[in-house]
């Protein structure tokens, strides 16, 4: 019997200057565990003068989730946050009953150029503490639990696993964990957490003999311990933790228990009523659809 009960293909989008690989939301699979919303960017080429410019827009009802593997990412909010973020770092923000934040190449790497490469994700807030007060936290990558062997590394980006614990402040039992293994490597992925995925970032994967190919996110049956094996050299991450308290709404940046949430703030962008970022005089206006 397959460890595998889901096996998600990347939908391509074009965000202006690079692209990102959309694992989630999915058809048959709305998240796994907490995680609601899961980019892989790049690796993008930016030459000299060039980078990324996301203007500043909101979001309501999560908690955005960066690391990077290569290149840096500048991070303003409306907190007054302002921090760059470099391979194996972790950006934690807070959205709750709302906040604003722009990401940008920083002027060093733009003057530079960088391969830019990395991944996003939505934490999907728990309903009590969907209008929790926003706030933002860095944890430098020296400060993450790294589990090493022959031929395997496990970095703890969130939550707890292998007996390890992040130092990141998330809500209820999350696992998110970035693996880079050699040829040949193996481990295992214990039964301890209820929803459980493996992405495949880049190499080769082999998850109870069946192929993964880069770029696909496998869910995994709850309750069995998984035997992973590397075919190639390989980057992966091990995400999950506990089911959703509930189906979520989402429309553009916005998640929510309720349309009616949704549509809150909606308006509240519309009106110019969240929160500015210092320094920033752009916005990304309100879609139409």
């Amino acid at each position: 019997m397959s460890s595998i009960q889901h096996l998600l293909k990347p939908h391509e989008r074009d965000l202006g200057g690079f692209s990102v690989k959309r694992l989630l939301p999915s058809l048959p699979k709305q998240a796994v565990g907490p995680f609601i919303f899961f980019d892989h960017m790049g690796p993008s080429a930016q030459a000299p003068g060039e980078g990324m410019d996301v203007r500043p827009h909101p979001h309501i009802g999560l908690a955005t989730v960066t690391y990077l593997y290569e290149g840096e990412i500048l991070h303003r909010d409306s907190l007054g946050s302002v921090q760059v973020i470099r391979p194996g770092d972790v950006n934690w923000m807070t959205a709750g009953s709302g906040v604003v934040h722009s990401e940008r190449t920083p002027p060093g790497a733009r003057a530079q150029g960088q391969t830019l490469h990395g991944l996003q994700t939505w934490f999907a807030l728990p309903r009590e503490y969907e209008d929790t007060a926003p706030g933002f936290w860095h944890h430098p990558a020296a400060t993450l639990p790294l589990l090493e062997e022959p031929g395997l590394s496990l970095r703890v980006i969130l939550g707890t696993a292998y007996g390890q614990t992040s130092p990141v402040h998330t809500y209820g039992d999350t696992l998110y964990v970035a693996g880079e293994l050699a040829a040949g490597a193996t481990f295992e992925i214990p039964p301890e957490h209820a929803e459980r995925g493996v992405y495949l970032a880049s190499g080769g994967l082999e998850i109870d003999g069946i192929a993964i190919q880069p770029g696909q996110l496998a869910v995994l049956v709850p309750g069995a311990t998984v035997s992973v094996r590397a075919t190639s050299d390989t980057r992966l991450l091990v995400l999950g933790g506990e089911p959703l308290d509930g189906p979520r709404y989402i429309w553009w940046n916005f998640v929510a228990s309720s349309r009616e949430r949704i549509e809150a703030a909606k308006q509240r962008w519309q009106a110019g009523e969240f929160p500015q970022v210092p320094g920033e005089t752009e916005r990304i206006p309100l879609p139409e659809k």
